[in-house]
């Protein structure tokens, strides 16, 4: 039975398709009686299938080199287009991971959405998700990974604009499509160019091609550059990085898998085509760049948040930009071990932060106050999740970032620093999360705020097990940093810049007597960080007012130049017709002078250069 779940991985993804179809019927405008919540329970059930057949499948392959299957998509006129598919333990592995996720997930939407009729869009949204995130682990051709790409930005537009009856929610909605095809667009100009360049799209030729390939450098840069633009909108990366806080918008169960799963989608193809990306040195370091850019900046921007939510979405550009340098500077296995214990906390932290927002009617974090008292499992889930996301051990972030920070060490000793300065100002961020919500005293927002149900609680907590668990899934995968090969005293110093950050906050957010940090950081520098480096007024001046007046003067151009000629050659035509018309009394001779006057007219325009040479050469 194993054997025969493991020779049929492609059934995974068809899970949770079979789901989102099956969930439609129970849409508001074809049910009366029975209401929209068999769409969830259906989806549940199919997450869990999905979830055994790779578990299942894992447990078989265990061990053993990786597999691959071919199908023929596309054979014509000379093109082959193949789907590729990869089985191996990694690509298993990550597919149990969105699975079981997205189990905890919908089982969490099923408490969270209780009161909304419109279950059958979300879940089947979420089956799309689940679908299209497995098939992308899966696959091994990057054409198909470009169209699962854009199946996911679909998905995310229509998960963000799910309330669609409010304005900022079909703005969010339609800003954060429009910004990540941006991205999208100029991936499908690398994917197109590099198929008559290397003559395949997959990822192991490629791997292959590259190793020997000999580009001329231009071209090679301008090959590399475009690959990356897709990754760093996907990633939330500067500077296509609004669209995030833009999706946040969205249902909160939707937001565990959006701020999750589906950001790392762009790290996991951007792992793929590295080696073709490494033809360029300079797509490298721009790679490395928008990764340290990123994880300063936003880092800095999520301290000085008010909304739960915008934290959340600048702390992920920012652990995201930690997995660029990672990628861009050769660490891949180090990139997904970070991506595993990205996902499992920022999960960790929506969901646990779900639960507040839900009962307490705000995402204001200045409203809140005194919960710990009255919400304590939540209090230590968010608490879990924020600490993981830090280098501080036992925990799983520990094990991810050492192993970085001891390869940039012996690579590139300068970005060391900006990876230290990342974890201090994300530790920075995390206790002032924790402490506004947690801290201080009760407040009339936070007065009447108990644990929530048991379907919103059950699923934060395993999920916070799962968390606490990440250093035994590393030993058991046999990839668990051993500290004796690392350099001296590497995890002493990335451990202090957590404790560094995390006491900075701590100071400020939960000592009751601490002066509050807004009277100690001036105005401009508050208002530079709260508003995002003004980087919505940077994109109005630079691109939207642009874009804008060159839209208008081409409307000034069609409507009086181009329709301007057009109408003036009807009008022409019309009088000129209207004239004849009166030549025609039926008389021969009339017919005969319209002639030869056409005719003297064609040979007199005709003649207009001969008599110019002429009269100048008189």
């Amino acid at each position: 039975m194993a054997h025969l779940l493991s020779q049929n991985v492609w059934l995974i993804p068809c899970y949770a398709l079979i789901g989102a179809m099956l969930a439609l019927p129970w849409s508001p405008g074809l049910v009366r009686r029975t209401g929209p919540r068999p769409a969830g329970y259906i989806n549940v059930v199919l997450s869990l299938l999905a979830l055994v057949h790779s578990l299942v499948a894992l447990t078989d392959i265990w061990g053993q080199s990786a597999t691959s299957e071919s199908f023929v998509w596309l054979d014509a006129a000379g093109l082959t287009i193949t789907l590729d598919l990869e089985v191996s333990s990694l690509t298993l592995g990550v597919c149990s991971l969105i699975a079981s996720l997205n189990l905890l997930a919908q089982t969490y939407a099923i408490a969270y959405l209780e009161m909304d009729w419109g279950w059958a869009r979300f879940y089947s949204l979420m089956g799309l998700f689940e679908a299209g995130l497995c098939f992308l682990v899966l696959c091994n051709s990057l054409f198909f990974s470009y169209v699962i790409l854009e199946i996911l930005t679909l998905g995310t537009y229509l998960i963000v604009g799910f309330w669609y009856n409010q304005s900022l929610v079909v703005t969010g909605a339609r800003d954060a499509f429009l910004t990540k095809r941006v991205g999208d667009l100029i991936l499908l100009m690398g994917v197109v160019a590099l198929l008559p360049i290397a003559g395949t799209w997959n990822f192991a030729d490629l791997a292959q091609w590259a190793a020997t390939a000999e580009l001329e450098p231009r071209v090679a840069t301008l090959l590399a550059c475009a690959l990356i633009a897709g990754p760093i909108a996907k990633c939330a990366q500067f500077p296509l990085h609004l669209w995030l806080d833009e999706a946040m918008e969205g249902p909160y169960p939707a937001t565990i898998l959006r701020n999750t799963l589906v950001v790392s989608t762009g790290a996991w193809v951007l792992i793929k085509i590295m080696p073709v990306v490494a033809l360029s040195e300079f797509a490298v370091s721009a790679v490395i760049v928008t990764g340290a850019a990123t994880a300063i900046g936003a880092s800095a921007i999520s301290i000085a948040q008010i909304d739960i939510k915008r934290v959340l979405s600048y702390l992920t550009s920012a652990y995201l930009g930690l997995v660029f340098i990672a990628i861009g500077s050769g660490a891949s296995q180090t990139a997904l071990m970070m991506l595993f214990v990205f996902v499992l906390s920022m999960a960790l932290l929506v969901m646990a932060t779900g639960n507040i927002v839900l009962n307490n009617i705000t995402q204001n974090l200045t409203q809140m106050g005194g919960l710990w008292a009255r919400r304590p499992v939540t209090g230590l889930c968010v608490a879990i999740g924020g600490l993981s996301l830090l280098a501080l051990p036992p925990l799983g972030g520990f094990w991810a970032l050492v192993p970085l920070a001891d390869w940039l060490w012996q690579s590139e000793p300068a970005l060391l620093a900006v990876v230290l300065a990342t974890n201090a100002l994300i530790g920075i961020s995390v206790a002032r999360l924790f402490g506004l919500m947690f801290g201080g005293v009760v407040t009339d927002w936070t007065r009447r705020s108990p644990e929530g149900l048991w379907l919103l609680v059950l699923p934060t907590t395993v999920l916070a097990g799962f968390a606490l668990h990440v250093p035994l899934f590393f030993a058991a995968w046999e990839i668990l940093p051993q500290m004796n090969t690392l350099a001296p005293s590497i995890g002493a110093i990335v451990t202090w810049s957590s404790l560094l950050g995390v006491a900075i906050g701590s100071l400020f957010y939960l000592a009751p007597t601490a002066k509050p940090p807004v009277t100690l950081v001036p105005q401009p520098l508050r208002d530079f960080l709260a508003y995002d480096f003004y980087t919505p007024q940077l994109y109005k001046l630079l691109l939207v007012s642009p874009i804008g007046q060159l839209s208008r003067f081409i409307n000034w151009l069609d409507r009086y130049i181009v329709d301007g000629v057009v109408n003036l050659v009807g009008v022409a035509a019309v009088f000129g017709g209207e004239s004849l018309k009166y030549n025609t009394s039926g008389r021969s001779q009339f017919y005969v002078l319209s002639i030869i006057l056409s005719v003297a007219i064609f040979i007199l325009i005709m003649s207009l250069p001969a008599l110019r040479l002429l009269s100048a050469g008189l």
